[in-house]
């Protein structure tokens, strides 16, 4: 990640009460407004038709924003120091599409979720955190203001340098009203020469929560693991590197000591570093509380815990359920769990693999084997004891009869991801068709086949097998190595092909499209294709071409593509239908399309070798992504389009005496201005496209 012209600003001193963050502001100069070229989008309006937050829709879309961000632009020659939020759509459109909105707009929102709104229980409570304030015998708070002491003087930052009134989740709830529940404290907290001035709640978030009662306090794996994947990618980025203590310098990594000279510390920068850590501490204390009480025992009917690799499938199933309800303590400021109650026991596909992805993405941070000679040493830094424990000795070796059960990161991480990895193999892949199901009982598997949620799964298989067999994960995920062979990689790679070959024999249809479904003792189905089919399709296409290097996939893949430009692209409106005659987008058919448009830039676009398809050329590409953005993202105006508002580190900073909500020009306000009496987050939400009479 690119260094960030960010000026940290001090704030007052922590209490014990108030939990923290890193801090920082712009320090852009002063370029004026660049506003938004007019009649671009002229023909087309995007309306709003749902003001609901739904978390798993939105976290996936945003990981896929992530990777299809700077990781993207990077990859293609941009050189990312020349990025900058005031300078609209500079040096390109795509650059600054890419390497500013897609890659912030992500970020934005996982604080946003897991640090500001409330939108779930708090880490105060998280099972880590009660564990260490017994210990010290501290209170859960003071425990927690501690640990976030202990975290910023790992990564060298300012224990001064603090914000207040942080929300941090230590798991998230499935949905939510993203409208501020009070008025967003925009006074001056600190002015710059410019004219431009840091709002009091960049430094404070007590003005951002969301309204508790509009929470649909439910644990839905697919949200908790979207927020999970989230993190995870984050986390990743964040603490991939370390840097100097005196002039804030990322650095390479060369070996896991690196940080034991006084001027290194961990993190690839000061504040990006408090974050990764943040983000880790969520993570640890999401994973305890995951695998100690939320898996479903379906014999027993009741909750258990997770046993990792000593669980059975064969002796029944122990799984993630799809909803589980919490019923809270009372507690308005940091509400913890009274109660909790299995409300929908099935095991559905897209739960599982949202938590397959993940957990895949943190074993490749957290990883201590010996055996892996690929494992990133500023990683191991982190995890070496200090500030995070590093794993159990008997869980690193190749003999899963000496397991125990440990707490630490790797440990707790390993046990959920290989429960739902056997999950995945044994309620859901039917072996007599060779595909997934979308969903079990508990008891028994359903019928029916998903496209889109099988693609998936393939591509979260992908990512498992190169975690499992210490392959590079993260923005490195596409990067060949040597891997470790082992026995669930292979079978993982196994389910990957056979689902390939079922989408190649069985779901791909005359015209290249794909159908929507298949359903077991009945066929494909011959519903109209949907977008989201397609998408799905290609995703996991491309997963299979990249983990088994079969070129096979990828020609299938380019097919789907073409046939899919083909017949969902509007040439008028510079769109794509999703269905017919409709255009209705929400976050999962948003982060899907971006994401496939980034594997289209990166694996399939015309080679030398290939036959050339119009679709698949490079400026073809570009072009659509820049009008998805365009047109679908930001829309036509401030109150259209999925992106509600924004921060200023996509450009809309904030100037003394400009009331105009919109400093940039852009059609995305500012959180303050955009859409209710107080605004809203900056988030996704569901939108209709339509021509513009």
């Amino acid at each position: 990640m690119k260094q960030k012209p960010w000026k940290v600003m001090t704030a007052t001193a922590l209490m014990s009460s108030l939990l923290l963050t890193s801090a920082c502001t712009s320090d852009h100069e002063s370029t004026g407004s660049n506003k938004k070229e007019k009649g671009t989008t002229a023909n087309i309006e995007v309306p709003v038709t749902d003001y609901t937050f739904d978390t798993a829709g939105n976290m996936f879309a945003y990981s896929e924003f992530e990777l299809s961000g700077e990781p993207l632009a990077e990859g293609l020659g941009l050189d990312l120091d020349v990025l900058d939020a005031r300078k609209l759509d500079k040096p390109t459109k795509f650059d600054y599409t890419a390497g500013i909105e897609s890659y912030e707009y992500s970020e934005e929102a996982m604080y946003e979720v897991t640090e500001k709104s409330g939108l779930g229980l708090h880490l105060i409570h998280g099972p880590v955190t009660e564990q260490w304030a017994k210990k010290v015998h501290k209170s859960n708070d003071e425990a927690l203001a501690d640990r976030f002491y202990e975290l910023a003087d790992s990564v060298g930052y300012p224990r001064e340098e603090i914000f207040r009134n942080m929300f941090p989740t230590m798991i998230e709830y499935a949905s939510g009203d993203p409208h501020y529940a009070q008025k967003v404290d925009t006074e001056v907290y600190s002015e710059n020469d410019d004219k431009t001035y840091v709002p009091v709640y960049q430094v404070d978030f007590q003005s951002l929560r969301w309204n508790r009662d509009k929470m649909d306090k439910i644990l839905t794996p697919s949200a908790y693991g979207a927020v999970f994947l989230k993190q995870a990618l984050w986390a990743g980025d964040f603490l991939g590197g370390f840097h100097t203590v005196d002039k804030d310098e990322e650095l390479e990594a060369k070996t896991p000591n690196d940080d034991k000279d006084k001027n290194i510390a961990l993190g690839v920068s000061s504040a990006d570093g408090m974050q990764g850590m943040i983000l880790t501490e969520e993570i640890w204390n999401k994973l305890n509380f995951v695998r100690d009480h939320l898996f479903y025992n379906a014999k027993q009917q009741t909750l258990t815990k997770a046993t990792g690799s000593h669980y059975d499938p064969a002796k029944g199933f122990v799984y993630l359920p799809h909803k589980i309800q919490v019923v809270e303590d009372g507690n308005e400021l940091a509400p913890n769990v009274k109660q909790l109650v299995v409300e929908d026991q099935r095991s559905l596909l897209q739960d599982q693999w949202l938590m397959l992805w993940p957990a895949s993405e943190f074993y490749g941070i957290t990883d201590q084997r010996p055996e892996n000679k690929n494992q990133n040493p500023a990683f191991l830094a982190v995890f070496d004891g200090a500030p995070y424990p590093s794993a159990a000795k008997e869980n690193l070796d190749n003999n899963p009869s000496n397991d125990v059960v440990s707490t630490d990161p790797y440990s707790v991480n390993r046990d959920v991801l290989l429960q739902v990895f056997k999950n995945i193999d044994m309620m859901h892949f039917n072996p007599e068709v060779g595909a997934f199901v979308e969903e079990n009982n508990g008891n028994e598997q359903g019928k029916r086949i998903d496209t889109f949620q099988a693609g998936y799964t393939m591509e979260a298989l992908r990512i498992f097998e190169r975690a499992i067999d210490g392959l590079p994960v993260g923005y490195a995920s596409g990067e060949d190595a040597k891997g470790l062979g082992t026995a669930e990689g292979k079978r993982a790679l196994e389910l990957i092909k056979k689902q390939a070959d079922f989408i190649v024999t069985k779901l791909m249809r005359k015209d290249g499209l794909v159908a929507n479904g298949f359903v077991i003792g009945e066929g494909a189905e011959q519903s109209e294709p949907t977008l989201l089919a397609q998408l799905g399709a290609i995703r996991g296409l491309t997963a299979a071409f990249l983990a088994t290097k079969d070129e096979q996939y990828r020609d299938a893949a380019r097919t789907i593509y073409e046939a899919m430009d083909n017949h969902f692209w509007d040439k008028q409106l510079h769109v794509y239908k999703t269905g017919k005659d409709e255009m209705k987008y929400n976050p999962f058919v948003a982060g899907a399309l971006s994401g496939v448009l980034r594997v289209a830039l990166n694996n399939l676009n015309n080679t030398e070798a290939d036959k050339p398809i119009k679709s698949l050329e490079r400026e073809t590409i570009i072009s659509r992504y820049v009008d998805f953005y365009d047109r679908i993202i930001d829309g036509p105006s401030v109150k259209e389009g999925m992106q509600a508002s924004e921060f200023w580190d996509t450009g809309d900073v904030y100037i003394k005496g400009d009331k105009s909500g919109n400093t940039d020009g852009d059609h995305v306000p500012q959180v303050q201005a955009g859409h209710g009496k107080y605004g809203i987050a900056p988030i996704l939400l569901n939108v209709e496209v339509k021509e513009k009479h």
